[in-house]
């Protein structure tokens, strides 16, 4: 089992080069990543496109993020699919058995790139509207990164760029590493938003999905209460709920909405379950017990609509996305 604090510790030490304002990167030419990836990569390797599309296979529940916050922060129309250009840091402090990244380049070992550089070739790659994501890994290992990013689009003039990022909700470094007036601007940014993923519909599901203890479940609720409570960054959650045992699944469901009720009554209309899918590096993780998580989650996400139209009755739009 992971002990998860120490391993972000040792990870942050790699990961950030605090003096040239620099964050340890993938590069996605130098990574066996590549092979899953179908359009060119750019900025030598540490670009690539990812296109988001809120209608998902099957009958799985459409996904308005990140098109639905991107498109009202950079004033543009709402289309089904968005194109984002991704930079990928280079560690992350869980395993999660279905992530779409090699676990060979979670290790914290990437190469040193330039905040500046990066914000440099977003803001001039495309004059039009655009989004970045700061993804990962776990990118708030050095929340620093969102901040110097947003910096220097600033400095740049770069108002037509939206930027999101990801959480895994491990630790408190957003509160650690960053001054009061950092977070208050991560806040305060018209074009910043964030993704925070739930990982597991019980203590059980978590420690199986990520190879944390099971104790560390609790503590993406209380994190995320630290952000409705002490920020005013515009937050989202994303819920994987893969598990490869449906035991009390309508209770732990029904428990799950409570407590993100608990952080705030409209939370579970910014929550979006993410479909897991076995395809790039998952295929070789893959056992009996993943493989029936996988089928599990398709129940786990029924239990989780009827409860959200239990408790919130009526019809909604595939973007509607109540905010804070």
């Amino acid at each position: 089992m992971i002990d998860t604090d120490q391993a972000s510790s040792r990870l942050r030490s790699r990961m950030i080069d605090l003096e040239n304002r620099s964050i340890s990167l993938t590069n996605f030419e130098a990574s066996a990543q590549i092979e899953d990836i179908t359009l060119p990569t750019d900025m030598g390797g540490y670009v690539r496109v990812h296109t988001f599309a809120v209608e998902q296979s099957g009958t799985w529940p459409q996904n308005p993020l990140p098109i639905g916050p991107a498109s009202a922060a950079l004033q543009i129309p709402i289309a089904d699919r968005m194109a984002f250009h991704v930079f990928q840091n280079s560690g992350c402090n869980w395993r999660c058995w279905y992530c779409f990244v090699p676990f060979k380049d979670l290790s914290g070992h990437g190469s040193m790139v330039s905040v500046r550089e990066m914000a440099r070739w977003s803001a001039e790659v495309d004059g039009e509207p655009h989004a970045v994501d700061l993804s990962g890994g776990q990118p708030d290992l050095t929340p620093e990164w969102s901040v110097w990013f947003l910096e220097e689009l600033g400095e740049l003039d770069a108002t037509h760029v939206y930027v999101w990022s990801d959480d895994n909700l491990s630790n408190d470094y957003l509160w650690k590493y960053l001054s009061p007036a950092q977070i208050g601007m991560l806040g305060e940014h018209p074009r910043y938003g964030r993704a925070c993923c739930i990982k597991g519909h019980n203590a059980d599901s978590f420690s199986f999905n990520t190879l944390a203890s099971p104790a560390l479940f609790d503590r993406q609720f209380e994190l995320l209460s630290r952000l409705q409570e002490e920020t005013s960054i515009d937050y989202y959650v994303y819920l994987t709920i893969t598990s490869p045992s449906l035991d009390g699944v309508e209770s732990d469901v029904r428990q799950l909405m409570d407590r993100l009720q608990r952080i705030s009554e409209t939370l579970p209309l910014r929550t979006v379950p993410l479909e897991v899918l076995e395809w790039g590096p998952v295929t070789a993780r893959m056992t009996e017990q993943t493989g029936i998580a996988l089928r599990n989650q398709y129940v786990v996400v029924e239990q989780w609509q009827q409860e959200l139209e239990r408790r919130f009755p009526g019809p909604r739009g595939p973007i509607e996305l109540v905010p804070r």
